[in-house]
């Protein structure tokens, strides 16, 4: 479908964007259901400016991406309450000029996980104190999982650990007790220190599942010492994946063509 007059707009906000899967991503969901839609890399340095040409230039929705998630916040009309309690916002939704702010992050943490195991009621250990462990968190608590915290600054862990309500442990100690599934929700093991794995493998005993958020590369070294001890293994292109797919189905209230989706993201890993 042509880009015309009735073409409705969608982008990512962030600084930088060039690199984004994003507009591959959705583009290729709007144009296998047919709708006339675009969705394009928008590098913003100035947020306040930028949300008001949101509502200016009639744009649906946006994704929001590094450093802004926090940025956005005050310029919001409303916020829903899972992103208000983890205090960062990844889509934008945009109606008559109203912009609501949503966080899909552990939306799709939390669908990538859930093909591995049910998250209520399980034991789950999130490495990290970031934001990405906190949104995760906040999700798998959502979900009626029980949450563990491991990270190498106490800190910052500890902090993070009071405001979710849940235990907090040095990194060195993780995998020490049996838990359900680790999820990595820090960048180590990311190109190109490709070789850092956050875990030792003699952890991996006790844990029928390991989830990493990184994706570059795809299969990391956290997850290969973890499949070679038996684990079952999720990658980050999962958690990539289903959030962009909550991302489109709110922006367009419409079951997103999720294999689509995948196969876009698959070419770009090779």
């Amino acid at each position: 479908m042509g880009i015309d007059g009735a073409t409705e707009l969608y982008g990512i906000i962030g600084n930088p964007v060039a690199h984004s899967l994003s507009p591959a991503m959705h583009n290729a969901a709007f144009q296998a259901l047919g709708l006339n839609k675009v969705y394009v890399a928008f590098p913003v340095a100035d947020v306040a400016g930028a949300m008001t040409g949101l509502r200016a230039l009639g744009v649906k929705g946006a994704s929001v991406t590094i450093p802004h998630k926090q940025a956005v916040i005050p310029f919001l009309d409303a916020i829903d309450p899972v992103a208000a309690r983890i205090g960062a916002v990844n889509t934008l939704v945009v109606e008559e000029g109203i912009i609501r702010g949503l966080n899909t992050d552990w939306v799709g943490a939390n669908r990538a996980l859930a093909e591995a195991l049910p998250l209520a009621g399980k034991t789950i250990l999130v490495l990290g104190a970031g934001g990405s462990a906190r949104a995760i968190g906040f999700g798998l608590l959502e979900e009626g999982a029980r949450v563990l915290l491991a990270s190498r600054t106490p800190e910052k862990g500890r902090k993070l650990a009071s405001e979710l309500g849940i235990d907090w442990l040095p990194l060195a100690e993780a995998g020490r007790n049996p838990v359900d599934a680790v999820v990595n929700a820090t960048s180590v093991g990311m190109a190109p220190a490709v070789d850092a794995s956050p875990l030792p493998q003699a952890a991996f005993q006790k844990v029928p599942v390991v989830m990493d958020i990184v994706y570059s590369p795809l299969t990391t070294r956290l997850l290969r010492e973890a499949r070679e001890a038996g684990c079952q293994t999720v990658d980050g292109l999962a958690m990539l994946l289903y959030q962009g797919v909550a991302q489109f189905e709110a922006w367009t209230g419409l079951a997103a063509p999720v294999d689509v989706m995948r196969e876009v993201l698959m070419k770009r890993f090779g």
